[in-house]
């Protein structure tokens, strides 16, 4: 079968893929994009998009639950799951739609390839076509934007026991659990913890660590912990899952291993959330130069190319950090160089995050254990919540935010878990690219009163680090 040839093909429709796509196009290249799925990759299908839109409806519930302590009687909300999903269904199927109408219709020189591609040589794939078929393509620039999947651990009776993952729950998903359990405890499960008991749901979170997000310090992941449970929601830590069951009637048990002996948890549904595997173990990489680490993730350089000449990976499926503002970024990284001689890189970008709790956990630059851990001196501030204006005037008091700054007196790093944390953190980020020194931040005339008020006041309880 000849092979049809390209200047460029991108695999994997993900938010590093896409704008690459365009790019490209623009610049008077043929490109070939293949997908074997949904268009839009992760952050479209089963991560940032339909969970926003769930957790939309959960803080929207909560907050009528509330209305009283501002003195607005309401009624308990009705829940309606069905029309809770369907929104945020109808929500991802615009972005698809418009992912298409973009590929297929708005710009020339991209050919929209829907298959599962593989590699049969370092710059020519095999795609097996959706539908039926084969094709062959060839180009001298490949681009590996595959992504990762939903990790499965090796539990007695999982497989069996008709589990979710996010992956699985957001696509599937039609009935409201009655209590649904949580196999792990960081990032996914913290929010779908607090989403579903809004939303009406019984939810236990169940890790085999000692405490949540165990990244965090545990002076940051404590209160959120505390948030959790003052909410309703079941934790239980330092647990080793040892089995899973599923009854007749449709019950899932899992039996896990504690410090206090062994318990047994039930619940409607189970949702496992406890990391992801990349999308690399079918691609043809043997037939490449291409290596992978440890655990399966295509190794790069810091301007994401491969070991094979002309082949890069882009996004979660290169390891590291999985955000879809880094997958983004890479595609920054990309475009520079190949289309405007930069030198870009990926070597010392930020990484900003949020847990879309309520509050928001907004996190930027270092941590204190981080900083202990590289020896770098610092001295930290921690603002209560409730003693920002804002804050007491809607009501929203709970959390803190914490900063780092160093002997230069410029900011190190935030830890902002309070309304509007991540809109917060993102000031400081800005702060800290503008390289400001913290007296420039005390000093500068802020509009009262907003959140933003923060930076004038974080800096107030300035003390050495231990």
């Amino acid at each position: 079968m000849p092979a049809d040839s390209f200047d460029a093909i991108i695999i994997g429709a993900g938010q590093a893929g896409t704008p690459l796509a365009y790019a490209l196009a623009e610049a008077g290249r043929q490109v070939a994009m293949i997908e074997s799925a949904s268009l839009g990759g992760s952050c479209i299908n089963y991560g940032c998009a339909p969970t926003k839109a769930l957790l939309a409806s959960a803080q929207r519930a909560h907050h009528v639950r509330l209305a009283g302590d501002l003195g607005i009687e309401a009624p308990e909300p009705v829940v309606n799951f069905g029309a809770v999903i369907e929104r945020m269904h109808r929500l991802r199927q615009n972005s698809r739609d418009s992912l298409h109408r973009k590929l297929t219709e708005d710009r020339e020189g991209i050919t929209l390839i829907r298959g599962r591609a593989r590699f049969t040589a370092p710059h020519t794939l095999q795609v097996a076509l959706v539908g039926g078929g084969e094709q062959q393509v060839t180009a001298p620039l490949v681009f590996i934007n595959t992504g990762t999947r939903a990790a499965v651990p090796d539990i007695d009776g999982l497989a069996d026991s008709g589990f979710y993952t996010s992956d699985s729950l957001l696509l599937n998903m039609t009935e409201q659990p009655a209590h649904l359990l949580i196999l792990g405890g960081s990032y996914i499960g913290v929010e779908f913890s607090q989403m579903f008991k809004r939303l009406g749901t019984h939810v236990t979170v169940i890790d085999s660590k000692p405490r949540l997000m165990a990244r965090e310090d545990p002076d940051v992941s404590h209160p959120l912990e505390q948030c959790l449970t003052d909410a309703g929601v079941e934790l239980v830590l330092g647990a080793e899952t040892r089995r899973v069951s599923r009854a007749e009637d449709g019950s899932i048990t899992l039996t896990v291993t504690t410090k206090d002996g062994e318990r047994r948890l039930r619940g409607s549904h189970l949702l496992v959330a406890v990391g992801r595997t990349p999308n690399t173990d079918d691609l043809g990489l043997e037939n490449t130069g291409i290596t992978l680490d440890k655990k399966g993730y295509i190794e790069v350089n810091e301007q994401l190319q491969t070991g094979t000449r002309g082949v890069y990976a882009l996004g979660d499926v290169k390891g590291g950090p999985q955000f879809t503002h880094i997958s983004y970024d890479d595609y920054r990284v990309v475009r520079d160089n190949l289309l405007h001689h930069g030198k870009r890189n990926t070597e010392h970008r930020p990484l900003p995050y949020v847990v879309f709790t309520e509050p928001q956990l907004g996190r930027i630059g270092l941590s204190k254990n981080q900083a202990k851990e590289k020896g770098i001196p610092y001295r930290v501030s921690r603002l209560p919540a409730r003693t920002i204006g804002r804050a007491i005037q809607t009501g929203e008091t709970d959390g803190f935010a914490e900063v780092l700054v160093g002997d230069d007196d410029r900011l190190l790093g935030a830890a902002v878990f309070c309304e509007q944390g991540g809109e917060i953190m993102t000031m400081f980020q800005l702060a800290m690219a503008g390289r400001l020194r913290y007296q420039e931040l005390e000093d500068m005339i802020l509009a009262h009163p907003t959140w933003a008020e923060v930076l004038n006041n974080a800096f107030q309880r300035l003390k050495p680090g231990e």
